[in-house]
């Protein structure tokens, strides 16, 4: 919806479908923190914020929201879960880089695999945390402006907590 340089990818007319047709078929959503604003029409500055954001984009139908903290300017970057059991956080050192481009698709692809390898939400998500900050650590640094992750990382033992 909203790119990383702030670029609008969506208008205002499909963000309302998406509003009203797709939210309540998703099992979770993983709205950056502009995202988030945008779905919402909140303003998003603060962890309590994105503990709002969430829970309104709850109320639209879906079932659980990772507001992902990528764009906040705190370190160590904070990912919050909501869902019907609460917030969960998930920390992981910001990582100097960049090549950051398709982030939010790699998380949001890592959840998904670990949803369909039978993982509960939470444990999904702390494990395409830290495959998404081994991507970070581990990308090659090719190109200009914002480049490619290595999505073949080697496996770090450290665990993104939550």
């Amino acid at each position: 919806m909203v790119a990383k340089s702030g670029d609008r990818l969506l208008h205002e007319d499909a963000v309302d479908t998406l509003r009203r047709m797709l939210l309540p078929l998703a099992h979770v959503v993983t709205p950056n923190i502009p995202e988030a604003e945008v779905l919402t029409g909140l303003s998003i500055r603060t962890p309590a914020d994105r503990v709002a954001a969430g829970h309104a984009i709850m109320e639209m139908g879906a079932h659980a929201v990772v507001i992902k903290g990528g764009h906040a300017d705190e370190d160590p970057v904070v990912d919050l879960l909501v869902d019907s059991d609460g917030v969960h956080e998930f920390r992981a050192a910001r990582i100097a880089t960049t090549s950051t481009h398709g982030t939010g698709c790699t998380f949001s692809a890592a959840i998904a695999a670990g949803l369909g390898r039978g993982d509960g939400l939470a444990t999904a998500v702390g494990d395409a945390r830290a495959y998404l900050s081994s991507a970070l650590a581990q990308a090659p640094g090719i190109g200009r402006g914002h480049g490619p992750l290595n999505h073949f990382p080697v496996r770090q033992e450290a665990h993104a907590g939550h």
